[in-house]
């Protein structure tokens, strides 16, 4: 996947205590955890954006294992889902949550613990399948994307070229090592031998910007979410000169946000650079040039270096007038294998033939770039987690027994209706806690019934005009 090899001089990795680790030593510290594990082996990696977390991810993709990622304070009964369906032969694991799960501790170092489990290796896994991401934030869903070595390769060698990385970048982990954009940083940065400043701080705390500072960062992403805080937090009147680019994705941008940070990137000299992607393509699949950032205010860009966008209408007709709203079709080899939902699916080979529906609405203006308007299908992009309604609701249900719910909404704010006046707390911080999401994005409200049609269909139009 990477060449470490070749960056004998380089700082892979600084730690918050100022701890440096050169390439030479995270090839060394992934070989000796890689000793320790059977070939082709699926392993549970629970990340935080620390060097154990990060050193199980390279590791696995060093050694041909195949590394699912959660987040590390996942809840234990949505884990143990997890584990069920997938029946992994490893965990990879902070030394706090040893206790939580069986296994034989067979390794430990930089604050992880490597368990082997009892399950027999029933299913094989694909050569090519390399990595599992989830696609429907954490909120208990099976469903993973199958992403390959091809996939990651390719993307990674495109985000590399239309953001001009080299080995003097220095980027910060602000997103999580989980996360599909988070995971595109690291690889990128590890790719051309640049350095990652590992932080387990939020863009909230003292910490991280004192870290930014005395590391001299060279580079921020975020989601939307990061963004808006942002502003809130004055970022713009921040001396960081050692800062030259801000990337942004995870969902769509305010208009007014994106030209509040065009503005600001190009008065302070800095690249501003707006991306869009999807797991289902291992990361991005658009940029716009940092140089129309104001001049395309709300564009999510052109395809990037190997890609290509097209939009169908309802009837699967291409669309080729400019302003014709249609479905977002992306071609390129980092659209992934596809789904699984089992340990079974695991075995399988490419389901997608390097073609995507993205299930988003999007328009293209006269030059070429690309205006997402909307979404097809159920789900909501919250502070840059994409959860899936439906998934919510089921979850919910089966946990609550005693009432009916119904989930809508709109990007960072979802809606969940219940038929039980006395739980509106408690399911406001079950989904908090399920999806490890700020229960200030979810808004509980009672209703008598749940409006449904004659088929038993929930008539979603209809919730906010009787609640």
């Amino acid at each position: 996947m990477w060449n470490f090899n070749k960056f004998q001089d380089n700082t892979a990795v600084i730690l918050p205590d100022g701890r440096e680790v050169s390439y030479p030593e995270l090839q060394r510290l992934s070989n000796s955890l890689g000793a320790k594990i059977a070939d082709r082996s699926l392993i549970f990696n629970l990340c935080s954006n620390t060097l154990g977390s990060l050193l199980g991810y390279v590791s696995a993709l060093e050694h041909r294992n195949v590394p699912l990622m959660l987040d590390e304070h996942i809840a234990l009964e949505v884990v143990n889902g997890f584990i069920d369906e997938y029946r992994p032969d490893y965990l990879w694991l902070p030394v706090s949550r040893r206790e939580d799960f069986a296994g034989t501790v067979i390794y430990e170092t930089e604050g992880y613990v490597l368990l082997r489990t009892e399950f027999n290796r029933e299913y094989q896994l694909h050569d090519d399948l390399a990595l599992l991401l989830t696609t429907s934030g954490s909120v208990g869903s099976p469903k993973f994307v199958r992403q390959s070595y091809k996939n990651i390769a390719a993307n990674t060698a495109s985000i590399v070229k239309y953001l001009h990385l080299d080995t003097a970048e220095r980027a910060i982990t602000s997103l999580p090592m989980n996360y599909t954009f988070g995971i595109s940083v690291i690889n990128s940065h590890l790719m051309v031998g640049a350095t990652l400043v590992l932080s387990p701080y939020t863009i909230m705390q003292r910490e991280f910007w004192t870290l930014m500072s005395e590391q001299k960062v060279t580079s921020l992403s975020g989601v939307p979410y990061t963004y808006e805080m942002l502003d809130k937090l004055r970022f713009m009147r921040r001396d960081l000169p050692d800062l030259h680019t801000l990337t942004q994705a995870g969902g769509k941008l305010s208009p007014e946000l994106h030209q509040k940070f065009a503005e600001y990137a190009q008065a302070q000299g800095k690249n501003f650079v707006v991306m869009y992607g999807q797991t289902e393509a291992t990361a991005r699949m658009s940029y716009l040039p940092p140089e129309l950032s104001l001049t395309k205010v709300g564009s999510m860009g052109i395809a990037v270096p190997g890609g290509k966008f097209s939009l169908i209408d309802a009837d699967n007709q291409q669309i080729i007038e400019p302003g014709v709203v249609g479905e977002l079709v992306y071609e390129g080899d980092n659209v992934t294998l596809g789904y699984a939902q089992s340990r079974g699916d695991l075995a399988k080979g490419d389901e997608f033939g390097g073609r995507l529906l993205t299930g988003d609405m999007a328009r293209f203006d006269e030059d070429g770039f690309y205006y997402v308007v909307g979404r097809k299908k159920r789900f909501l992009k919250i502070f840059g987690n994409r959860v899936n309604l439906d998934e919510t609701e089921r979850l919910i249900k089966s946990h609550f027994c005693d009432l009916d719910c119904a989930c809508a909404g709109q990007d960072d704010a979802m809606c969940i209706y219940v038929t039980n006046q006395q739980r509106l707390k408690e399911v406001q911080n079950f989904v908090a806690e399920t999806s490890k999401i700020n229960f200030v994005a979810f808004k509980v409200k009672y209703l008598a019934e749940i409006p449904k049609n004659e088929a038993g269909k929930t008539l979603y139009k209809e919730l906010d005009k009787i609640a």
